[in-house]
């Protein structure tokens, strides 16, 4: 068998990378071990224009969000699906000082920051003590059904290999890649975390982090935002949400813990006046770097290998944008944002292994 490109993971990056590629008109074989709790099967699948507490804007937003939202939109259309909603932060101030702060930085970023209207309303759901911020727009992307809808899709077309990647069974060369029976031109390594083993880019500065989740039922709650205070409330399937807080950095297991869930359900009990049930605890340990930029581009030694990966906890706004630069570099010599080029990392990409 043979192939234009082998992709390794599908995740959102594979998802998308295979997906460009064969609107190309390229021939893939995607190679995805079906894992129910990967990092993108689990995300919240948010894109939020302003993050952390100094409530800044996000890298490169204003080209990656409309972008996105394009993307998304047309994906949907195709796998008569919807994927996308504008789905705004409403972010509830713990304290007189993240007032003053939003204050601030309100005139800063009038474009993404305002008032929402009749904050009074949410009187009768949370508990809170000072004002609300709105970030807008935001989007909601619906990962799990893009994910399950593109596989079934990669499945019709023969196009999905169900399986571990093994590095035994590959045979590289500069020119092409053989894979167990399949020959390639090259092959590019979506993986996630597994890509802090690839041979060829460990020496990336990857950064182990572990997100967990509770999903709870909050019926009577409104899914119209994402709301937050501390932990993260996002709209999640029926009337379930998706409960998140910060990243942890140190951890030895992605197993979901006991301290999580009795520190957020001890949160949500202090800001939500509603009733809940906790129908779900999940973890996993997300691909994210040092640089907080993706890793994008082919080897600068071995050309027939590349990686699109590194997404971090911004995969839902960087994987549409970043798939058609790669596309483009790949089908058109176009140049990679130089932020996001592998490349940058030649040096120590280029020695022995």
């Amino acid at each position: 068998m043979n192939v234009d490109y082998l992709i390794v993971g599908q995740g959102i990056c594979g998802t998308f990378l295979s997906h460009e590629l064969i609107k190309a008109g390229k021939t893939v074989l995607v190679i995805d071990e079906n894992k129910p709790f990967s990092s993108t099967k689990v995300a919240s699948g948010v894109i939020n224009p302003i993050t952390g507490r100094r409530m800044v804007r996000t890298w490169e937003i204003e080209k990656l969000m409309p972008y996105a939202v394009e993307a998304y939109k047309a994906f949907g259309d195709e796998l008569h699906v919807p994927l996308i909603r504008q789905c705004n932060i409403l972010d509830f101030h713990p304290t007189p000082q993240m007032v003053l702060a939003f204050a601030e930085r309100q005139p800063i970023e009038k474009e993404y920051l305002r008032i929402p209207d009749n904050p009074e309303r949410w009187k009768g759901y949370f508990n809170f003590d000072f004002s609300i911020g709105e970030i807008s727009p935001c989007w909601l992307i619906d990962l799990a059904t893009m994910l399950a809808e593109w596989r079934t899709r990669l499945q019709s077309m023969n196009a999905l290999s169900e399986q571990v990647f093994r590095w035994e069974d590959c045979v590289v060369s500069d020119d092409y890649i053989t894979y167990q029976n399949i020959t390639a031109q090259k092959i590019i390594f979506c993986e996630g975390v597994a890509g802090f083993d690839n041979p060829y880019f460990n020496l990336l500065p990857y950064a182990r982090n572990k997100g967990q989740a509770l999903i709870v039922r909050v019926p009577g709650l409104p899914r119209t935002n994402i709301f937050k205070q501390g932990i993260v409330m996002v709209p999640w399937q029926e009337d379930l949400f998706w409960i998140g807080s910060t990243y942890e950095w140190n951890f030895t297991n992605t197993n979901p813990t006991a301290d999580y869930r009795i520190k957020s359900e001890a949160q949500l009990r202090h800001w939500l006046k509603l009733p809940f049930e906790t129908v779900d605890h999940i973890a996993s340990e997300r691909p994210a770097n040092m640089e907080r930029r993706p890793f994008v581009g082919l080897h600068p030694v071995t050309s027939s290998i590349g990686v699109f990966n590194g997404m971090g906890t911004k995969g839902c706004s960087l994987a549409p944008y970043f798939s058609r630069e790669f596309i483009n570099y790949l089908v058109h010599g176009m140049p990679i944002h130089p932020m996001a080029d592998v490349r940058r990392f030649s040096k120590i990409l280029s020695r022995d292994k």
